[in-house]
This record gives C-alpha cells, sequence and structure tokens, in this order.
C-alpha cells in the first residue's frame, strides 16, 4: 500500500533538531517506508540527518510519502505530529 498527503510546517522553529528527532523516532516505529518530500528534495523520515537536510521553516509544505503494510497508520502519525507542531507550545 502507498499513500500520500501534503502538510505544512506549522511550529515556529520549523523542523529543528529536536522536531527531526522525534519525528524520525516516530517513524523508526513503523515498518512502512517513509519519505518527507519537499520542492526538489526528498528525505528519508526515519533519519534525523537527512530530515535536517531539507532545513524546512515553519510555512513549507511538504508531501509525506509511505509505502509498505502499515503505511496508512504511519501517513496519519506523521501528519498528526507536523500538524501538532512536533507538541511544542
Amino acid at each position: 500500500m502507498q499513500c500520500r498527503q501534503t502538510v505544512t510546517i506549522v511550529n515556529q522553529l520549523g523542523l529543528h533538531a529536536r522536531a527531526a528527532t522525534k519525528l524520525a523516532q516516530l517513524c523508526q516505529q513503523f515498518q512502512a517506508r517513509i519519505e518527507l518530500v519537499q520542492d526538489d528534495k526528498t528525505a528519508d523520515a526515519s533519519s534525523v540527518l537527512a530530515l535536517l537536510m531539507l532545513a524546512s521553516s515553519k510555512g513549507k509544505t511538504l508531501e509525506v510519502c509511505t509505502q509498505g503494510d502499515d503505511a496508512e497508520q504511519a501517513l496519519c502519525a506523521v501528519v498528526d505530529l507536523i500538524n501538532n507542531g512536533f507538541d511544542e507550545q
């Protein structure tokens, strides 16, 4: 199964180190392959370094792409985390 959804970074600091770590740890819980696409760059969402290379700031639009047995659950979890601003205040 393959799923895709577009999301916008809403937290003030964007996809910084703490947020990237939280996202990578979440993605590592799933069997699905999870990638984030921003403009012409693609990142493995389970890799903190790859996520930081996207340099996603507040307002940037990302496409979340998941593929595998639990792709739908993975997509929902990642989209929720991003939409909730990585649970930051």
